[in-house]
């Protein structure tokens, strides 16, 4: 995968207006047939989320705090480093001049920052499975606000989905015995995040919006990590620490930017029910990693309910590439002309 999105990807999206054919191209066709690079930057962005414990890991030398300074910084440096070489700086000041935009993206700012930084904690506290756990139950939260707040009609085929990811949920937290807070912390911030994303994503492109969302709270994490150097106890200063660390850090800049940009532009092109149903791929793949890399025990009542979230992502996919191979395409005598 390319370090960013195409150009293409973080233009924001004409919206289908009334009278529009069926199947034009929108946030969400009027017909629910799915879009083909929406679903690719969706599940793209899902993907590189479920990888993430293997870079934090990387990490456990510096708090989970100092990590998120980190990624607030140099995430703000990566999206101004692409906002100088696209020239968008127009964009981004008709935003910082609209007070609604403003304020929606300072909540989003607010809400994927709390998110990172109880990711990171559960990650480098040997608590990826309460991670898992948390974007497990994520994605019924972003149906649940699709349907009552955005009032998007689900798909048949997406309940079915929804009841066995339901069952395997309610089978885990019954084998925990109770909803630790990293996983609701992780569920609620994110399901919110991507409904506000959802909500200004035909006024805001996905650079733009995640620029200013690292603007708003930089300072913050600017102010940290220099009472953190200040003092001596950064993660870099320590002496059994080199160059590798401070590289790892700064890193995480593009590797935060990247997923995010996939999200906020694939959000602005298939319906929030069809996101939400796509979270599952990232804490399937934190699963696994849990099992395998890090040797975490999986008790064989876990591995039941692994089974429904499996079966629920296998009934999502089949519908979403059937939609796709059912999509019609132009006729030769509707393609432009040279």
């Amino acid at each position: 995968m390319s370090s960013s999105p195409s150009a293409s990807s973080l233009e924001p999206e004409p919206s289908a207006t009334p009278g529009s054919p069926a199947g034009a191209r929108g946030p969400a066709s009027a017909s629910g047939a799915l879009d083909g690079t929406g679903m690719a930057l969706v599940i793209g962005c899902y993907t590189l989320w479920g990888i993430f414990p293997l870079y934090f890991h990387l990490l456990s030398a510096a708090g989970s705090v100092e990590i998120i300074g980190h990624r607030i910084v140099w995430t703000l440096g990566t999206c101004l480093a692409l906002i100088a070489a696209r020239r968008r700086w127009a964009s981004l000041a008709r935003v910082c001049r609209t007070p609604r935009l403003l304020g929606a993206l300072t909540v989003c700012g607010l809400l994927v920052s709390v998110n990172w930084l109880v990711y990171v904690y559960g990650v480098n506290t040997a608590r990826t499975a309460d991670a898992a756990l948390g974007y497990f139950i994520n994605p019924l939260v972003t149906v649940a606000l699709a349907s009552l707040v955005l009032r998007e009609r689900l798909r048949p085929v997406h309940r079915v989905s929804i009841v066995l990811a339901s069952a395997a949920v309610a089978l885990l937290v019954v084998l925990q015995g109770s909803l630790p807070w990293i996983s609701l912390a992780l569920a609620f911030s994110f399901a919110l995040y991507g409904l506000v994303k959802k909500r200004i994503g035909p006024d805001v492109d996905a650079l733009t919006g995640l620029t200013v969302e690292s603007a708003v709270v930089a300072p913050i994490a600017l102010a940290y990590l220099s009472c953190l150097a200040w003092q001596g106890q950064s993660a870099w200063q320590a002496p059994d620490q080199s160059w590798q660390i401070m590289a790892l850090l700064v890193v995480a800049g593009p590797v935060t930017a990247v997923p995010l940009l996939l999200f906020a532009a694939g959000t602005r092109r298939v319906p929030l029910s069809v996101v939400g149903m796509s979270q599952y791929i990232a804490p399937t793949i934190q699963f696994l990693l849990a099992w395998t890399a890090f040797h975490e025990q999986i008790p064989p009542a876990r591995w039941a309910a692994m089974v429904l979230v499996w079966a629920a992502v296998a009934v999502f996919i089949g519908d979403a590439v059937h939609q796709l191979i059912r999509r019609p395409r132009p006729r030769p005598a509707d393609r432009p002309r040279p």
